[in-house]
């Protein structure tokens, strides 16, 4: 890895007599001009929530399962890779893998991933190497004696001259120009790697939290089937009694309208889940018509009882799109070195030898040409450019600084709402759960006294509707539990996530990083 130290040379205001003295002391240096990258400090807060951040969420007591049980928001943690693994699916571990294999979106990001790292291969070949250059060519041509005063020798005929050389050429990195842009080519190829652990991350996200709705919506369905079933038979035992006399038609007539009520929002529920399917395909590289999804019972799923938060300092470390940022504020820095080192002088070393015959059988016969020189550029006047092109990247800093800035802030925000919104589930759950337990044994005991005759008809209509509905409700609050929680494991990061098995590794340059991470932001 080369190193690259920053000079503290002054932004020249004209052309002096002791340039190139400067420009051979900073090349002995092996310096650069411009600012070293520091990465901003991390948030100096100690918690996610401006109110007291919660610990541990509510229980809900009458739902006897995993599902039901308290969560712990453990700060002393690490957040896992494979999070999802943790509800215990194995057909939900099996999308995301195929996810991880086939989307289209990670494709994207590797080859992006692969750009870069080229991109940098070529620039980095180009800025710190000299380059050589064959040349061959052939000119005819004549020559009149006569146009320099010689009229005693007739001049010759035309004939072919045959030049083989090679050019070499080198620019000297006296004030780190060439550094400096080879240290932002590589601040890009960590963008896109980070751009791409982000990919994963988001992508793993949308494949779990989709699939848990799925699962809920697939549990309400259920439910409403397992329910309409029972009003359907209900309906038979209203005709059947009704034909004996014993109840009214209007009692048919408010269990049939009740039976189509029910029936009426099957439609809504299966669409909704072929939706769901619609975007699991889309996320695993297939086509909607020929992808089904695996049925994931809702009961069988587990609720991490422990979710590692960690502290707000470290979520800059753990956030793949943060990290990302943080590589274009890193190429920004290293733009203003670039346009800094436009304003000294540049020297390049440039030299040629070759041969140069009448006839190309004899071009390997020897060298009987050569060059050698160096050359000095200085800027003298270009309107402002350089300078203006200086002050922009400065902006363009202090633009990347703000973006990085409020990437951090989303980041917090989303793990506190997150937090809230897993604190909201606990306590919505333990009260649809209860209420739904209620209403159930409220239903029993309406359908027995309804056979006794104690009560109407009416009442075991309405005893129905709220044993549903109550149902219904506690099964979408598990699913928004579960489905928060994948977004909470989201939203904290954590390790990268690793390619899919079988899949090609991209392997990273080595980079030109910077080696003081103490200086000043460029000013």
């Amino acid at each position: 890895m080369r190193v690259t130290r920053a000079c503290r040379w002054p932004v020249p205001r004209r052309p002096r007599i002791g340039t190139f003295a400067l420009g051979l002391t900073a090349a002995l240096s092996a310096c650069a001009v411009g600012p070293d990258f520091r990465a901003p400090n991390a948030p100096a807060t100690a918690q996610y929530t401006s109110e007291r951040q919660p610990t541990a969420t509510a229980q809900a007591r009458a739902l006897p399962t995993s599902q039901g049980e308290a969560q712990t928001f453990a700060t002393d943690v690490d957040v896992p890779a494979d999070w999802w693994t943790r509800f215990g699916s194995p057909p939900l571990n099996a999308l995301v893998a195929q996810a991880l294999a086939d989307s289209p979106t990670l494709r994207q990001a590797e080859a992006k991933l692969r750009e870069a790292q080229e991109n940098y291969r070529a620039q980095a070949g180009a800025r710190l190497l000299p380059s050589a250059d064959l040349k061959l060519s052939g000119t005819r041509e004549q020559v009149d004696l006569a146009s320099f005063g010689i009229t005693s020798v007739p001049s010759p005929g035309p004939f072919t001259l045959y030049n083989a050389s090679v050019n070499i050429s080198y620019t000297l990195d006296v004030f780190g120009g060439n550094r400096r842009a080879l240290e932002s080519l590589a601040a890009q190829v960590d963008y896109q790697r980070f751009e791409l652990d982000a990919a994963r991350l988001s992508l793993a996200g949308n494949v779990v939290t989709t699939a848990l709705r799925q699962a809920s919506v697939r549990a309400q369905r259920a439910a409403l089937e397992g329910m309409l079933a029972a009003q359907r038979v209900q309906l038979d035992i209203t005709q059947a009694r009704e034909r004996a006399g014993g109840v009214a038609t209007l009692d048919v007539q408010n269990q049939a309208a009740l039976v189509a009520q029910t029936e009426a929002q099957l439609p809504a529920l299966s669409a909704q889940i072929a939706q769901y399917d619609h975007q699991l395909a889309r996320w695993l590289g297939q086509p909607p018509g020929a992808f089904t999804s695996p049925t994931i019972d809702l009961a069988t799923l587990q609720l991490p009882r422990t979710v590692p938060v960690g502290l707000p300092s470290t979520l800059a470390r753990r956030r793949p799109d943060i990290r990302a940022s943080e590589a274009m504020l890193h190429k920004a820095s290293a733009d203003v070195g670039v346009a800094t080192a436009n304003l000294y002088p540049q020297f390049t070393l440039s030299g040629s030898f070759g041969t140069q015959r009448m006839r190309t059988a004899d071009l390997g016969d020897g060298i009987n040409i050569w060059s050698i020189g160096m050359n000095l550029l200085q800027p003298l006047f270009r309107g402002g450019e350089l300078r203006a092109q200086r002050r922009a990247a400065v902006a363009a800093y202090d633009a990347a600084l703000a973006s990085y800035q409020d990437t951090v802030l989303l980041g917090l925000a989303q793990v506190a709402d997150a937090m809230r919104a897993l604190e909201a589930d606990a306590a919505t759950l333990a009260a649809r759960a209860d209420a739904a337990q209620r209403a159930e044994t409220a239903y029993r005991i309406a359908r027995e006294r309804y056979r006794a005759g104690g009560i109407s008809h009416l009442a075991l209509l309405d005893a129905q509707r709220q044993a549903l509905d109550a149902t219904r409700a506690r099964l979408d609050a598990q699913g928004a539990r579960l489905s928060d929680t994948a977004a909470l494991w989201q939203a904290l990061g954590g390790a990268p996530i690793t390619a899919a098995p079988g899949d090609a590794v991209v392997a990273a340059p080595e980079l030109v990083r910077p080696s003081n991470p103490a200086s000043a932001p460029p000013r």
